[in-house]
């Protein structure tokens, strides 16, 4: 082991903000759990999965004492990144999950904000953690794919305000009574959107700095999802990440 490692100590057990079903089970003071990313297959050979026995391999998971399952949002096949991710429409496959599961949490990791009206992604979202019975964990990120940009009219070099402007509507979205005015609409009161989250928020971590300053990422976010990295560098991240904090 390295020895830089074995500097890093336990955190006091103050526990983590109660959220929903799948927030409390997952997240646990100095507690490891292990979730699994879908296809759940190797497909060496090119960007896309066959997703054979997909359904069987999720359940798998879930009696075997998995945490979560993770998906992704990947709207094209860009053949630069090479990797089509699972194919399916991230929420339409929640909802499959929701109706073919009982216990582990269903996370996405993650839904790209500036690509999608953030009012269908609270609309979605919200309807999974409530079929599910708040098993839901919403990942949430910038994009890393130029490509996809332009086939959606959408600018890539402001995708960071684009992010926080959508970030703040789905949080509204929980409100009881919404109230925004950003690039992506205005409302005032005399509306609302339902359902509401099971325990009245959703869980939104987010991925990687999508465009964000460390500290904004520390108060706005319920969690941070960043990618594997030698051991000197992780412990580094997440040294810097408490102190952020």
């Amino acid at each position: 082991m390295n020895t830089e490692c074995k500097t890093l100590k336990p955190v006091e057990d103050t526990g983590f903000q109660p959220i929903n079903r799948a927030y409390n089970a997952v997240f646990r003071p100095n507690r490891l759990s292990l979730g699994l990313v879908v296809p759940i297959e190797t497909y060496a050979k090119g960007p896309v999965p066959t997703l054979e026995r997909h359904l069987e391999r999720v359940q798998l998971a879930e009696a075997l004492g998995f945490a979560a399952v993770w998906l992704r949002d990947v709207p094209f096949n860009v053949p630069s990144f090479g990797d089509a991710g699972q194919t399916y429409d991230p929420f339409v496959y929640l909802g499959l999950l929701a109706g073919q599961t009982q216990r582990i949490a269903l996370g996405v990791a993650s839904i790209i904000l500036p690509l999608r009206h953030p009012a269908h992604v609270a609309k979605a979202a919200t309807t999974v953690d409530v079929m599910s019975g708040g098993r839901l964990l919403l990942g949430v990120a910038s994009g890393d794919r130029p490509e996809e940009y332009p086939a959606l009219n959408r600018s890539f070099s402001d995708r960071g305000a684009a992010f926080r402007e959508s970030f703040d509507y789905i949080r509204q979205m929980s409100q009881a009574s919404p109230t925004f005015d950003n690039e992506f609409g205005h409302l005032t009161g005399g509306m609302d959107m339902l359902p509401k989250p099971t325990s009245g928020k959703l869980p939104l971590l987010i991925t990687g700095g999508s465009q964000q300053a460390p500290e904004w990422i520390a108060q706005n976010g319920d969690g941070w999802m960043t990618y594997p990295r030698d051991t000197v560098m992780q412990a580094r991240i997440i040294r810097d990440c408490a102190d952020t904090g």
